[in-house]
């Protein structure tokens, strides 16, 4: 396996691993495959890490449901981010412990502007009206009608669609809000989707780009780092005791929110740029190699993972 690269940038602050007590871990990019699997390595050094007390923190655009057998397979538990901020939960007993839901005003508008321009739009809708604090169920995944993005979406997160008109959907009793909506589609039609909505809604709404494909929109005040202050202040964790990892413009409020950032060399330049330390790419589990220089993990000769080995 190769070594981390462990580059940091001019000025980056001093690390101490001794002082280090969590990691908020991006998922797809970061710490996953490109297959979207977890690795054996990565599996094996997060597991160690908690063991010895650090906490691993989901920092993940993913629905709770979409991140089950990541923070299964690591055996990480606790509060975590999900939906990029927009929700706060409980895991591995799902609890919604906080939640931004964006207004239906803005749902409605991203529905007529896909079906203008035969562009692909989903929506997330929370469970039970999306009340906080109790068990929850997972969040409902709504599309119009069968696309292949949508297959896309299903192999890339194992979460299927339910196919009914969207109008009728945000019209229902109950509905209050959106944890989120996406576009899915070639980056430059995402652009030009996002200037509209923009250029509609202004600063009433949030949107980042997740994956090539992937334009989010959430509502104003969502991100992966007020997610994690949210987070930090439920652990007791103090900045300088976190570091954050990720490779996608959605995680860079994440790397202001925490003491430390790093990103693998496979990530976005602008965020290895934000980055305090650059480290291996996401296909050569460069974050496992980083974590493992770091913090001086040596395994006994011939150690085997309990089951699963590979989070598939």
């Amino acid at each position: 396996m190769p070594k981390p690269i462990n580059q940091s940038r001019s000025g980056a602050p001093v690390l101490d691993p001794s002082a280090i007590k969590a990691l908020a871990v991006d998922l797809d990019g970061t710490s996953l495959l490109p297959d979207n699997s977890m690795g054996e390595r990565t599996v094996r050094c997060l597991r160690r890490l908690i063991s010895g007390g650090i906490q691993v923190i989901l920092c993940t655009g993913r629905a709770i449901e979409a991140s089950r057998r990541y923070y299964d397979a690591a055996g990480a538990e606790g509060p975590m981010v999900f939906f990029n901020g927009a929700e706060v939960a409980e895991v591995p007993k799902v609890a919604l412990i906080s939640s931004n839901l964006m207004g239906l005003d803005v749902v409605d508008f991203g529905i007529d502007l896909a079906r203008s321009m035969d562009a692909h739009f989903q929506i997330f809708l929370p469970p039970g009206g999306g009340a906080v604090g109790g068990e929850s169920g997972w969040d409902r995944l709504l599309i119009d009608r069968p696309r292949p993005e949508a297959e896309m979406y299903r192999g890339h997160t194992g979460i299927t669609p339910e196919v009914c008109d969207l109008k009728k959907a945000i019209a229902a009793p109950g509905v209050t809000g959106c944890v989120k909506a996406m576009f899915i589609a070639e980056s430059a039609l995402l652009e030009e989707i996002r200037q509209k909505m923009t250029g509609r809604f202004g600063g009433g709404i949030y949107t980042a780009r997740s994956f090539p494909t992937f334009l989010e929109i959430m509502n104003a005040g969502v991100s992966k780092g007020e997610g994690l202050k949210t987070v930090m202040k439920l652990r007791g964790l103090k900045p300088e005791e976190l570091i954050a990892f990720g490779d996608e413009e959605n995680d860079l409020p994440m790397f202001a929110a925490a003491g430390f950032s790093a990103a693998p060399s496979s990530a976005k330049e602008k965020v290895r740029q934000a980055a305090d330390f650059v480290f291996g790419p996401n296909a050569e589990e460069g974050l496992a190699a980083f974590l493992e220089e770091l913090f001086s993990i040596r395994y006994p000769p011939n150690q085997g993972l309990s089951p699963p080995n590979r989070c598939p």
